[in-house]
């Protein structure tokens, strides 16, 4: 058995902390300083953490080797398993041209490009982050914005800013559920809590969107549907998580925050011609103009271009149902991970040596049975699909290199206790711990990717600091995934899969300087709100 060590450099939990932090700056640095590639960067960094773990933290080799191989499964299935099915079923709407029925749907919608950003970004990205997750938002949202026009880094940079405030209650509840598994802490308390603070964002994403789409005229003259979607957002994720179901708190969230963003007329008035909207999306005027936006769909035809999404809305629906859900997680398989023997450092096995593999119970699998009725109702002949799905891997193989070995690395780090060391760090705060407890949260997800696995890595602890520091334990862990949401748009994994979505591969490092200061901004004011909720300002916010 290996025991995790805390403070395997000098007796020192700083220096260890540093140390252990080489790895994901490794990375970084390499995205964005140097410019490599993810899928050479993400290799490298985990080199670095294999070595890491070997030396300084005496892990063995063959159990650090093991544990980086149960990190790339884990970001095969389940997380490029969802990636690749949610592309499969955009490339078949592709191939039939009901994606080009679906842009000119929501091009009616309005002609300005910074509600389209609100519309596609924020409420149809919110959407989908509800059912899938795991980046089938960044990238089915990115490919819409860019066939409207959009420029691709721009398209890149306002889908992974715009995956932020639902990203807590995506995957029907996904991160929520585990915090409050690894926590101990009741579901409906910990959701509550992460109801009063991510709304908070909700408030400001729209307004920063419209921003990045066109600068300050661009706030100025879109400030008002961008807040009554921001409010209406708001206030449905905060009454369904807080009164309603957990589950269904972004699904809620993004219809009536749509519903309310079409409603206001500004939002419906055509924008100032069809010069401007080329100056706004980086398209030639001509190239908008004539029936490739303005021509009329047949009824049918539109809703087949619907159809997608609305299976995909109905599989996962029918999939919560007790009874059905049930029999899904039969098909659950879990077993020892195979030379894998880890403890904490206070001797209990830690969870990683145990590997769960949901086979039916999972985004991925669920969004490829909707893709085969999409295929039925699209009318794709099965060879046809089967070649699509094959492609689709092969366009992806680049991302799918990337996530697995950052999911190796994020798993080495956890099983080395490298992960701990840098969070008994952040937790010895002591009166700063508020602050810092979101910083927690980003700096899992930034390395992992997900909300998910980062509150199953630091939960646990921020409740332990909290406890220890008299803080609340609820706000605490709800601050780790609050905080997390905003790493999502740093991570390496979702910033290839935004560059290999609307072909910008090997342009990560750019991606990474652009989203980076708005990633930093926002997490300083989820920082604010968590230390304003831990004392007399906000405090009545909690419930």
């Amino acid at each position: 058995m290996f025991v995790q060590q805390l403070e395997p450099v000098a007796d020192s939990l700083s220096l260890s902390a540093l140390v252990a932090a080489l790895p994901l700056v490794t990375v970084l640095v390499l995205l964005g300083g140097v410019r490599m590639r993810a899928h050479y960067a993400g290799p490298i960094g985990l080199a670095v953490a294999v070595l890491v773990a070997w030396l300084p933290y005496g892990m063995p080799v063959g159990q650090t080797l093991s544990g980086a191989a149960q990190g790339a499964v884990f970001g095969l299935f389940p997380i490029m398993w969802i990636v690749v099915n949610a592309l499969w079923v955009y490339r078949m709407t592709v191939r039939t041209g009901h994606f080009d029925v679906l842009r000119r749907s929501f091009g009616r919608l309005s002609d300005d490009p910074r509600v389209q950003a609100l519309v596609i970004a924020f409420c149809f990205g919110a959407l989908l982050e509800a059912l899938a997750g795991f980046g089938a938002p960044v990238a089915i949202c990115s490919v819409m914005l860019v066939a409207l026009g959009f420029d691709p880094v721009r398209a890149a940079v306002v889908a992974l800013v715009a995956n932020t405030a639902p990203v807590a209650f995506g995957a029907m509840a996904t991160p929520v559920v585990t915090l409050a598994q690894v926590t101990g802490v009741p579901l409906d308390s910990v959701a509550s809590v992460v109801g009063r603070q991510t709304p908070l964002l909700a408030l400001v994403v729209p307004l920063l969107l419209v921003a990045l789409v066109d600068g300050r005229r661009g706030l100025r003259e879109t400030w008002v549907p961008a807040l009554v979607c921001g409010i209406a957002f708001a206030v449905a994720q905060f009454t369904v998580s807080n009164y309603l179901s957990v589950q269904l708190a972004d699904i809620a969230a993004a219809l009536i925050g749509a519903a309310a963003l079409v409603a206001v007329p500004s939002a419906r008035r055509p924008a100032e011609g069809r010069v401007r909207a080329a100056v706004l999306t980086g398209v030639r005027g001509d190239d908008l103009d004539g029936d490739d936006l303005d021509g009329e769909d047949p009824r049918p035809e539109v809703l087949r271009a619907y159809a997608p999404y609305a299976l995909i809305v109905a599989v996962f629906s029918i999939a919560q149902i007790g009874p059905v859900k049930e029999l899904l997680a039969k098909a659950t398989r879990t077993f020892d991970w195979p030379f894998l023997d880890v403890a904490a450092p206070d001797g209990k096995p830690v969870g990683g040596n145990v590997f769960s593999l949901p086979l039916l119970a999972t985004g991925g699998t669920l969004v490829l049975v909707a893709g085969a009725a999409t295929a039925v109702v699209l009318r794709v002949a099965v060879r046809d699909a089967l070649r699509e799905w094959a492609a689709t891997v092969r366009e992806l193989r680049h991302a799918i290199l990337t996530v697995t070995s950052v999911l190796a690395l994020a798993y080495v780090m956890n099983l080395s206790g490298q992960a701990a060391g840098i969070g008994h760090f952040v937790a010895a705060a002591g009166a700063g711990l508020a602050f810092l407890s979101p910083v927690l949260g980003w700096f899992g997800v930034a390395v992992s990717g997900s909300d998910t696995s980062a509150n199953a890595l630091f939960g646990a602890l921020q409740v332990t600091a909290a406890r220890e520091s008299g803080l609340s334990p609820d706000l605490l862990a709800a601050a780790n995934s609050s905080g997390g949401v905003l790493g999502k748009m740093i991570s390496p994994q979702n910033l290839t899969i935004a560059c290999a979505a609307v072909g910008l591969k090997g342009r990560e490092g750019d991606l990474l300087r652009k989203v980076l200061p708005w990633s930093l901004a926002l997490l300083l004011v989820m920082c604010l709100i968590v230390v304003a909720q831990s004392s007399f300002l906000l405090g009545w916010m909690l419930p």
